[in-house]
């Protein structure tokens, strides 16, 4: 029987030699990262003293409790491959790239990995925060194994991709949080890995840092690196990746193309949120408004309390009571780029009111006001309400942005927006996925314009 071709992970030999000295990073057939039936636990102690206990026992007693953050965990990653990890927080994420990483060890499974591994997991990690950010640049390109002379050839060009300017030669106690991304990432995509591990560290850069990332990104995986990538953000793992793994509480969930995979984790989530009960009503108006999902199924839902939501401003005079939101096909859970959102409120009116005005507003997840209307618009005029009336308002909107998550914001004003009447900050939100797996559908932007290129050829005019 041909025994297996050797097999490391960061730390049991020399990074200098780990590519070298490995046959199976040759072949394009053989995963740069196997991971076969891994599991991790952690012995949880309630109190201290537990824990001397359990080392004087020496294991013929147990004076903890087991925690298993990882359980039979299996994925291969090819060369130029870029593979996804999306889970909740607390899914185990973060405990397979250390696994893979070297700076964890499982407690059963295997884990291979042929080639030098560069790991970004936690802001600064390797980092010695009283030296330079020169001297760190040489101090983790010796800790993956380059001679002097490799890291000095590439320094300038680290440097011009950090472009943190003097502060190369400050203490890096003293850059912002900003900046040690900016110098954390540059040491590890630019020292020629073999296997780059990324876990949500660009989520700290600015804009301009990020898309020059996730360039170099590209570079590195058209050179056959492999990228182990870990996001909250499904639009960037279905831009970047081409297969991911879900994971649930320690314990894979599916693997496979990155698009099913994001369906999968955004499906669950949804289902999850839809199967919580609403909230009754605490100020006792029980409103007549059906609250299932004879509409479709529910994306989001609020229930007003009082005196707990410090976003809300509330008169007393007429509130929303309850609010939702859903796909305009009932059939389907998952909004895509340029599909309609259904808007659902109940109103009702604790005071007689002879009009007023409903308006919706959508904004990003960095506040920027998307777009914004009201019944005035629409000229649908509302009222009079009797106290104890109730109304049900529905809107719908078409969506087309870019994928992304989104808020809602529900406002209740007097005819003439003379006074608020109720006013609701980001109550409710959605996300909107990629239609397609193509990537780059949209360069940049917030909206989706519709948008058409063509070309033809100019011939020569004879003299």
């Amino acid at each position: 029987m041909t025994p297996d071709p050797p097999a490391t992970t960061l730390g049991s030999a020399p990074a200098a030699a780990l590519r070298d000295a490995d046959p199976a990073y040759a072949s394009a057939a053989t995963p740069v990262v196997a991971v076969r039936a891994l599991g991790k636990c952690y012995e949880i102690y309630a109190r201290p003293l537990d824990r001397l206990k359990q080392t004087l026992w020496r294991g013929r007693r147990s004076f903890y409790r087991e925690f298993w953050a990882l359980r039979d965990v299996s994925f291969e990653v090819g060369r130029g491959e870029s593979f996804g990890i999306i889970g909740r927080n607390g899914s185990g994420k973060s405990t397979v790239l250390q696994v893979i990483a070297g700076t964890l060890r499982p407690t059963e499974g295997q884990v291979e990995v042929h080639g030098r591994v560069h790991a970004l997991l936690e802001l600064g990690s390797g980092f010695n925060f009283e030296f330079t950010g020169r001297e760190n640049v040489y101090l983790n390109g010796a800790l993956l194994g380059l001679a002097r002379e490799a890291i000095a050839a590439r320094f300038d060009e680290v440097a011009a991709f950090a472009d943190i300017g003097e502060f190369i030669d400050q203490p890096v106690k003293t850059y912002s949080t900003g900046m040690v991304v900016r110098l954390a990432f540059a040491v590890q995509a630019l020292l020629e890995p073999d296997v780059l591990i990324v876990d949500e560290a660009l989520a700290v850069g600015d804009a301009a840092f990020q898309r020059k990332c996730f360039r170099r990104l590209d570079q590195l995986r058209a050179r056959g690196v492999a990228i182990l990538f870990v996001s909250h953000s499904l639009e960037l793992v279905r831009s970047l990746c081409s297969r991911a793994l879900y994971l649930q509480r320690g314990r894979t969930q599916c693997v496979g193309p990155a698009s099913e995979v994001c369906d999968a984790y955004l499906s669950d989530l949804l289902q999850e949120h839809t199967s919580t009960p609403a909230t009754p009503d605490p100020a006792g108006a029980g409103s007549t408004a059906a609250t299932g999902n004879e509409d479709g199924p529910v994306l989001d839902r609020y229930v007003h309390a009082p005196n707990t939501a410090t976003s809300v401003q509330d008169s007393g005079v007429l509130r929303v009571v309850t609010a939702d939101i859903r796909p305009d096909d009932p059939a389907r859970a998952v909004l895509f780029e340029g599909d309609t959102v259904r808007i659902h409120a109940t109103v009702r009116a604790y005071a007689d009111v002879t009009g007023f005005l409903f308006g919706v507003l959508l904004r990003d997840r960095y506040g920027t006001d998307v777009f914004g209307f009201s019944t005035r618009g629409a000229q649908l005029g509302l009222g009079p309400l009797r106290a104890g009336e109730e109304v049900r308002i529905e809107a719908s909107v078409k969506c087309d942005l870019r994928p992304d998550t989104y808020f809602v914001t529900i406002g209740l004003q007097e005819e003439g927006f003379a006074a608020v009447l109720y006013y609701a900050h980001d109550i409710l939100k959605f996300a909107l996925e990629l239609r397609e797996p193509a990537r780059y559908q949209m360069i940049g932007g917030l909206a989706r314009l519709a948008h058409a290129v063509s070309a033809r050829p100019i011939r020569p005019q004879e003299p």
